[in-house]
């Protein structure tokens, strides 16, 4: 009996496989154009399984492919004497419409779409069949009744995409909305589908659409949705003042934590929109109840002043340091302030002994090992500042010992390097920069490959290594802030070095702080020859970037941009300035959509 339930089981078994054997290749048959062949299969495959629709409109569209549709209605109309299934009144119909019968075709798209007033769940399958045979007109009929004779069916999703590829944005703008209020978490997809149809500019046609469809629901349906995707929308346009007015709505009426509006706020900060950046930082202090989101709030726009600041303000800069931490106190909570305020000190109001001797004081404060090397690795920063390299690499390395492969080891490791780097001793930076090629965090690793590069490719142009050692302190004069110092010690290479590796290296860096003294015209320059006279360049990505941005963000001159956006597309598609650079290119050209 068990050897006779065995042999039962595997001859099943042999069957259905080869049936899927089967199924597989009369697909590539039909793929492949070799529709005789796909015909033979696919009825031998409906002839065993009948009550497998599948195969059955599978066998259809191979007749219909032949243009054998007589053949075709008649497996239909035998499937519907059966069963009356109404889907199959829509394949029915489509085969009328390969034969230019319209009338014969619409009854029975019609006949299918009736079948709705009695069975509105039929809908789904109805309209898929329809979007299936691109019959979209149909499609919307069908879920628009469904949705009228059964309220509790949502198909504006589905409506929406319909109204998009038809070209209808005003209606699946519309659409959306009305699927997304019965169904919140669909409103990060939602904001995906309409990132597809607008763009930066406020006064795009999609924008001033949709704009005008969620004010007028703000207004007549008052819900927290709307407020959402309109200051997501304000976002998308770089309007962040009008973003805030429905971020304040949306913390009003939830009065829960103010994360949504920090978002905001960092976001502006971003872009360079200090001011409103401040506001909405400040918004939350004064309406958040929560003594840490009012740190952190507060160590943000001093943190933003402290980059707007000019010697004239330090004093007084100084003074507020003092009253916020007098206020909040020195403890783990406070950390990030204590750390910005010993980096203004050092890096800015140039009073570096107070620095250090404010950061050892706060090593002795209750907090956590990853507080603790956070301290140490500004601490470090300073000494190097100083040139203390020795006590610096002491700190760094703490940090290593202390916290082994976090990403704030590989940093203070990165650190040790560079600082090994800024002393001359180039052999042992190397040896450091190479475990740091693999390092957990992307930017540590990308900052070490780059210095490794520039030691590497120097070292075997010039054993002596003369113009990167210059380089070398041209570099920390830039990290210590004395920015003129470092541009004219960079001129020395330029003048000295005309075809050397390290040429347009000291181009770019030269540039690059031409730009933080707002020296845009002299920047340009530098960035033009380095395009010009080194076109092998590894950096050539980061010029032509670069030199894009200054002519269309400082010297008014978007024409000139375009072209080296363009460049960037179809020269350097690996670059990290790729995705950038074709957005802002099709900005340019003036596309309609992202």
């Amino acid at each position: 009996m068990r050897t006779s339930l065995l042999l039962l089981y595997f001859l099943l078994f042999s069957l259905t496989t080869f049936a899927q054997d089967e199924d597989l290749v009369a697909r590539e048959y039909f793929k492949k154009g070799e529709f005789e062949k796909a015909l033979v299969l696919y009825t031998k495959l409906y002839s065993k399984k009948g009550n497998n629709r599948n195969y059955l409109l599978q066998l259809v569209k191979t007749h219909q492919q032949l243009e054998q549709h007589t053949e075709a209605q008649q497996l239909l109309e035998e499937e519907l004497s059966r069963y009356p299934f109404p889907p199959l009144y829509i394949e029915l119909g489509y085969n009328y419409a390969l034969q230019n019968d319209s009338v014969s075709a619409n009854a029975n798209y019609n006949k299918a779409i009736a079948s709705i007033e009695e069975k509105p769940n039929f809908a789904y399958a109805l309209g898929i069949a329809f979007e299936n045979l691109s019959l979209l007109n149909q499609a919307i009929t069908t879920y628009e009744k469904a949705m009228l004779f059964d309220p509790e069916l949502n198909f504006n999703m589905r409506l929406a995409r319909i109204y998009g590829e038809k070209g209808n944005i005003e209606k699946m703008f519309n659409s959306y909305p009305e699927f997304s209020e019965d169904n919140e978490s669909y409103v990060n997809t939602i904001k995906r589908e309409f990132s597809t149809f607008i763009s930066e500019s406020d006064e795009n046609e999609n924008n001033v659409i949709l704009r005008k469809i969620l004010l007028k629901k703000v207004q007549t349906a008052p819900n927290i949705l709307w407020n959402e995707l309109l200051s997501w929308l304000f976002i998308q346009q770089k309007d962040y003042k009008k973003a805030f007015i429905q971020e304040k709505a949306i913390f009003k009426r939830q009065l829960e934590s103010p994360d949504r509006i920090e978002e905001l706020a960092n976001i502006a900060y971003n872009q360079k929109q200090n001011d409103i950046a401040k506001a909405v930082f400040q918004f939350i202090i004064d309406n958040s109840q929560d003594i840490d989101d009012k740190i952190r709030a507060q160590y943000h726009i001093i943190n933003i002043e402290t980059k707007e600041a000019t010697p004239k303000t330090y004093e007084t800069l100084n003074e507020k340091y003092l009253s916020l931490t007098d206020h909040y106190g020195r403890s783990s909570r406070t950390l990030e302030l204590q750390i910005a305020y010993a980096h203004f000190l050092a890096f800015n109001y140039r009073r570096t002994k107070q620095a250090i001797a404010f950061l050892k004081e706060s090593l002795n404060l209750n907090v956590s090992e990853f507080q603790l090397a956070q301290l140490k690795l500004e601490l470090g920063d300073i000494l190097v500042l100083e040139e203390k390299f020795n006590e610096a690499l002491i700190y760094y390395t703490q940090i290593q010992r202390s916290l082994k492969n976090s990403t704030i080891s590989q940093l203070a490791r990165f650190k040790v390097a560079k600082t090994s780097y800024y002393k001359g001793d180039f052999k042992w930076a190397e040896s450091q920069l190479k475990v740091l090629k693999k390092s957990t965090s992307q930017l540590t690793a990308n900052d070490a490959l780059d210095l490794k590069l520039l030691i590497s490719d120097n070292k075997v142009v010039d054993s002596l290594q003369t113009a990167l050692k210059i380089y070398a302190k041209a570099d920390l004069l830039a990290f210590q802030n004395n920015k003129e110092e470092a541009i004219n010690l960079l001129s020395t290479i330029l003048k000295a070095y005309k075809t050397e590796i390290i040429v347009p290296r000291t181009l770019l860096k030269q540039a690059q702080l031409f730009e933080e003294k707002e020296a845009y015209d002299k920047a340009k320059d530098n960035y033009i020859l380095l395009i010009r006279d080194f076109k092998e360049s590894i950096l050539i990505d980061d010029a032509l970037y670069a030199l894009a941005e200054i002519y269309a963000n400082h010297l008014a001159s978007p024409e000139k941009a375009k072209p080296l956006y363009e460049t960037l597309l179809f020269e350097h598609a690996d670059s990290i300035y790729f995705v950038e650079a074709r957005k802002k290119f099709r900005a340019l050209r003036g596309d309609a959509l992202n």
